[in-house]
């Protein structure tokens, strides 16, 4: 499966819509879009995995990796998730500790 990168506004926050799979194969490209926003000063970002049919380790390095980067410029990640199964693996790795997991970007703002 392929994987679709959406960048959109949502002030303050820069969102970046993910759908598709995150694997070893297609995590450089969600690498190159997120080090992109934060590269043009994007320090609040939202990454929608609404969509994301599967997520393995690579695709949560990836994501580590980003929340490192915006918390040194004292920004944040937050992520929108509903599916059990993605929430399953934040939650076994412990990584449901370390990112904001939101089910919508109302109860983000909110």
């Amino acid at each position: 499966m392929d994987l679709t990168l959406t960048e959109r506004e949502s002030p303050p926050f820069h969102v970046v819509e993910v759908a598709g799979e995150i694997d070893v194969y297609t995590a450089p490209r969600l690498r190159e879009v997120v080090v992109g926003a934060i590269d043009d000063g994007h320090t609040r970002l939202v990454i929608d995995i609404e969509n994301v049919a599967f997520l393995d380790s690579t695709g949560l390095g990836v994501l580590v990796g980003a929340l490192k980067r915006v918390r040194a410029d004292h920004g944040s990640l937050d992520i929108i998730c509903t599916s059990e199964r993605l929430l399953r693996i934040f939650a076994i790795t412990g990584l449901d500790k370390v990112f904001g997991l939101h089910t919508s970007m109302d109860e983000l703002v909110s």
